[in-house]
């Protein structure tokens, strides 16, 4: 090429790529999700001063269902195809009656801290269960960064409970495997109807089974209204249950499962700021350095390609 053609010849110029709109909206939606799931323990401890876990379980139940069920009356949205509701229904197994009812039994004899170990364990679990059901393969450097992650929770946590089992660790192990569950077909569904809706679905889905349940703890456990119990009970069926939820899976939607999983494993550290806020717990001087190492193991997951 001569002098003069490579003058006129245009110049590449290197741009920066901005990020995906789509994909920084699901992180967002993503992390608002994780927030509202942060609060979820201490909550359910708050409810749990004025109401029988079976009571609890049961009525927050409903009144998610109630919540949803007016949204997706007033909306006018058709009921799912009839393809879509075995899925729903492990998302109503796994999410709406299994995870808050093991949770809630488990916190009876469990601190927020201790409880926070299964949600630390969740990310990966729940990329696992991903990988079975959809086929996808994570990059090597993603599931490094996902173990150390979730090993650094764990860590912690274990660390903030003193180290000691305790006997509601059976629950929440079994909790842990059927929220995976129900988080990694929820995800699936979110790519083919709004993620309001599943959750909304599986709630109604769940009403025949929560109602009679509800009127039958009731009758059996005795209930004492306090501001705590009260706001407890609120948030896990409004917060936890539904919105919550809501965009949890249009996160999940928009940037896969298993990278929108790995977001929650800064869900014990909040859980145990909240744990100190609301409850009085103490936290020790491990927290900023977990933290720090959280937040790059997030990171990393989050940019590595799968």
């Amino acid at each position: 090429m001569t002098a003069q053609n490579s003058a006129t010849a245009p110049e590449r110029i290197a741009v920066a790529t901005p990020p995906d709109p789509p994909a920084v909206g699901g992180t967002l939606q993503a992390v608002l999700g994780v927030t509202a799931f942060s609060l979820t323990f201490p909550a359910t401890a708050w409810g749990l001063e004025g109401f029988g876990p079976w009571s609890l379980v049961a009525v927050r139940s409903v009144l998610a269902a109630l919540i949803a069920g007016a949204c997706l009356l007033v909306t006018r949205v058709r009921p799912p195809d009839r393809g879509h509701w075995a899925g729903l229904a492990v998302v109503a197994a796994g999410v709406v009656a299994g995870f808050p009812l093991l949770t809630t039994l488990a916190l009876r004899t469990s601190t927020t801290a201790h409880a926070a170990v299964v949600v630390g364990l969740l990310p990966l679990t729940t990329a696992l269960f991903a990988a079975l059901r959809t086929g996808h393969r994570p990059s090597r450097t993603f599931w490094t960064a996902a173990l150390a992650g979730a090993a650094a929770v764990v860590a912690f946590t274990v660390q903030q409970s003193g180290g000691a089992l305790t006997t509601g660790d059976l629950y929440l192990f079994a909790a842990l495997l059927v929220c995976a569950a129900g988080y990694t077909e929820g995800g699936r569904l979110a790519r083919v109807m709004p993620g309001w809706q599943v959750i909304g679905w599986a709630l109604v889905l769940c009403l025949p089974l929560s109602v009679p349940a509800a009127a039958l703890a009731l009758s059996y456990e005795p209930v004492r209204l306090t501001a705590h119990s009260v706001t407890g009970l609120l948030w896990v069926a409004a917060g936890s249950q539904f919105l919550g939820l809501v965009v949890w899976y249009r996160g999940m939607a928009a940037i896969g499962v298993p990278k929108a999983s790995q977001l929650q494993l800064a869900q014990p550290l909040l859980t145990l700021v909240w744990s100190v806020l609301l409850l009085g717990e103490h936290l020790t001087a491990a927290a900023p350095l977990t933290a720090g190492a959280v937040l790059v193991c997030i990171a990393v997951t989050q940019r590595a390609r799968g």
